[in-house]
């Protein structure tokens, strides 16, 4: 019996995969890199290394005679041929994100990322289902368009079901409930459970949400084409993992707004008018009160999915 090195290796590495895993629940750091909805699916992902690596430990002691007495003619590695310079490329491949998620610090994204992104292309692509709600207001919105789209959007989501799945869902009853609350609403606070589902229904009905106050939390985002008093407070949102992230927002009208870094955060309470942007129609927010806050603890925002029943 000996100890055969590189099976070690591969012990260590799944050992040290469950160990990254725990650790970004632990931390909380999970939650930057994937929506809360998959949680489950990450904790089983680490059970099974663990146990993976289980298995791996009694390939570890191996013995020097190997009987092929039932694999004849097989061109298979047990783990004990030389390492050569494509198994160093195999192993450099699995071992770079343990690399970078140990020994790099979890950077949160910024404005940086939101240009390259096309931000105000994001907030535009709005505005042009908010001329489209404006010019048919005096039509009925079509439910049965409204659910085929939300049925199709849960049945484009081909990813495997999660027992965690619809932790962040509410029925069709509960989201029209809502929505109907936020219209009558004269002041409206963007909190982070709903915010996307408020960005939504104001950009898409921007006409019925103008001269109310409203409350926003976000990070500063410029463009050069803005004016001196303009900016963007931003938030990331995201859907399945940090890869899709994108950005949603208020293009907002403040008189400090040059003062304003990128990427400061602030808290701003303002009244909502339209803004025209490069010929797009923009609800937007005039503020007459804001604060530099800190970053929040956790700064993206997860859409709630609605279910159909």
């Amino acid at each position: 019996m000996r100890i055969n090195l590189q099976q070690v290796s591969r012990a260590i590495i799944l050992f040290v995969f469950v160990i990254f895993i725990v650790r970004l629940h632990y931390t909380g750091d999970i939650l930057k890199l994937i929506n809360p909805k998959y949680l489950m699916l990450s904790k089983t992902a680490a059970i099974l290394f663990l146990v993976l690596f289980i298995a791996q430990i009694k390939r570890i002691l191996e013995s020097d005679k190997h009987d092929h007495a039932d694999h004849e003619g097989h061109n298979h590695d047990h783990g004990n041929a030389p390492f050569t310079f494509r198994k160093f490329i195999s192993y450099a491949i699995v071992i770079l994100p343990l690399f970078t998620g140990f020994f790099f610090p979890m950077s949160t994204l910024d404005a940086s990322i939101a240009a390259n992104k096309g931000a105000m292309l994001s907030l535009s692509n709005n505005t042009s289902k908010v001329d489209d709600a404006i010019e048919e207001e005096t039509t009925e919105p079509d439910t049965e368009s409204i659910e085929e789209s939300t049925n199709n959007e849960v049945q484009q989501d081909d990813n495997v079901a999660d027992p965690n799945l619809y932790s962040n869902t509410i029925s069709k009853e509960e989201h029209d409930k809502l929505i109907d609350e936020l219209s009558e609403q004269n002041s409206i606070e963007m909190t982070d459970q709903l915010y996307t589902t408020y960005h939504q229904e104001i950009n898409m009905n921007a006409d019925d949400y103008v001269g109310k106050e409203i409350k926003v939390t976000g990070f500063v985002y410029k463009e050069e084409s803005f004016s001196a008093n303009q900016l963007v407070l931003g938030r990331f949102i995201i859907t399945h993992c940090v890869a899709d992230a994108g950005v949603i927002g208020f293009l907002t009208e403040m008189d400090i707004a040059e003062e304003l870094d990128e990427d400061t955060w602030v808290e701003a309470v303002g009244t909502i008018y339209l803004q025209e942007y490069e010929g797009d129609l923009l609800p937007a927010i005039k503020v007459t009160e804001w604060n530099v806050v800190e970053e929040p603890a956790q700064p993206y925002l997860y859409p709630i999915s609605i279910k159909i029943t």
